[in-house]
């Protein structure tokens, strides 16, 4: 496969959305059938309250700090890895109608991609590719800003810093990587004792990114910029490509 830096998208990419066989993850199929693969997943767990309650009611804080760093005039191109449930990628691509921006979206479940498009403002500059994130069909050097919004918890060690690999290599010089995701608690935070065992059966890999500073998984060239939030329970991680 051909990824050497291109303005463009491959032909391959530009007819990903529902062709074309991509595997589905074996953690995935294991782990989070009845939560992402599961024909009526989306009708049960696409609800702003259930979503807002799974994160013990910090969805809209984190979608509000993840849009704070989409907030230029002029956007650009712009990466979402993994459709998620609730109303971030739709004010995401109303920003990019409104501040001169593309928005592509890979997910590997052609289910996720079909929900998201009947979300989607229309007219809205916006594209749905079907892509595993450890192996994207798309350009080095191709995007301003890459945007991980709660997808790294859900990946064993491995699957995860593949993916994060791949978000780098497409990521442009001077661009801005973007991760909202759990993150290490404070000491004081009764969260760090409380929700481990029940991380431990719903959100399998969840600990191992909790136990590891995010900035420690990206190139040393990077300007990292931390912010904790809800006592460290989740962060956000905003990182630069120094060109």
């Amino acid at each position: 496969m051909d990824r050497s830096h291109d303005d463009s998208l491959s032909p391959a990419a530009a007819t990903a959305p529902y062709h074309g066989h991509v595997a589905v993850p074996d953690y995935l199929m294991r782990h989070y059938w009845w939560a992402y693969v599961h024909p009526k997943a989306p009708r049960v767990f696409d609800r702003l309250w259930l979503i807002n309650l799974i994160l013990l009611c910090n969805y809209n804080r984190m979608r509000r700090t993840a849009l704070a760093e989409f907030e230029a005039p002029k956007l650009g191109r712009m990466l979402q890895i993994a459709c998620v449930y609730g109303n971030l990628t739709p004010k995401l691509a109303k920003r990019a109608a409104l501040q001169d921006g593309q928005l592509d979206v890979i997910d590997v479940l052609p289910i996720q991609l079909r929900t998201l498009k009947w979300k989607l403002p229309k007219r809205s500059p916006t594209r749905l590719m079907r892509m595993d994130s450890t192996a994207l069909n798309l350009p080095n050097a191709s995007y301003d800003k890459v945007l991980l919004f709660f997808l790294l918890h859900e990946q064993p060690e491995e699957v995860r810093a593949q993916t994060l690999r791949e978000a780098l290599r497409v990521l442009k010089p001077n661009g801005t990587l973007v991760i909202c995701d759990y993150g290490p608690p404070a000491w004081w935070n009764p969260l760090r004792y409380l929700m481990p065992p029940f991380l431990a059966v719903l959100e399998p890999f969840a600990l191992s990114l909790m136990r590891q500073p995010l900035k420690d998984l990206l190139p040393p060239d990077m300007t990292v910029r931390h912010t904790p939030v809800f006592g460290g329970f989740y962060q956000k991680v905003v990182a630069t490509r120094r060109s």
